[in-house]
């Protein structure tokens, strides 16, 4: 697979592409929040915290699966970055569903540690971006660069061409 359609987009391009979906991901968190405190009537924002980060992870879930399942995030598009199943095929749902839930190994282990540990603040914005800059690296000792969680859900990170206008 060394085609142009099927090389891997360097770490640099990925890594913005990350950066940028956060971003964007803010106003889905924001709309979702509203939406979420307004039918529970959710007064404090500690109130029903639990229930809101289930909610979250929802639509999160809806929403990357519906996205990756049709090829590209608005990031993605935005960098022309594809994510494609091993043979280069789009991605069926399930697929997406198993790329999302493995994605949280980004999230997880950090928030597991930090949790244990009982960190202030400055000390977990240092470890989560210490393990991103780590996760984020070992996707180096794959042969073609892959993230692990895309290799373990059968999927790449592929180039895309830009549409012509």
């Amino acid at each position: 697979m060394t085609s142009p359609e099927f090389t891997t987009p360097n770490l640099k391009r990925r890594m913005a592409c990350w950066v940028y979906e956060g971003m964007l991901l803010f106003g889905v968190v924001f709309i979702s929040g509203y939406l979420f405190s307004t039918l529970s009537q959710t007064r404090h924002a500690l109130d029903n915290r639990h229930a809101l980060q289930a909610f979250l992870f929802l639509i999160f879930g809806i929403y990357f699966v519906w996205f990756w399942s049709k090829g590209q995030t608005l990031a993605m598009k935005t960098w022309h970055i594809r994510v494609v199943d091993v043979q280069g095929h789009a991605i069926s749902q399930q697929r997406a569903l198993g790329r999302y839930v493995l994605s949280w190994i980004w999230i997880l282990p950090p928030l597991a540690l930090v949790w244990s540990m009982g960190l202030n603040g400055g000390e977990t914005s240092l470890f989560f971006l210490g393990w991103v800059v780590l996760w984020a690296l070992a996707s180096r000792l794959q042969s073609d660069g892959q993230f692990w969680h895309d290799v373990w859900a059968g999927t790449r990170l592929v180039h895309s061409q830009p549409m012509s206008r």
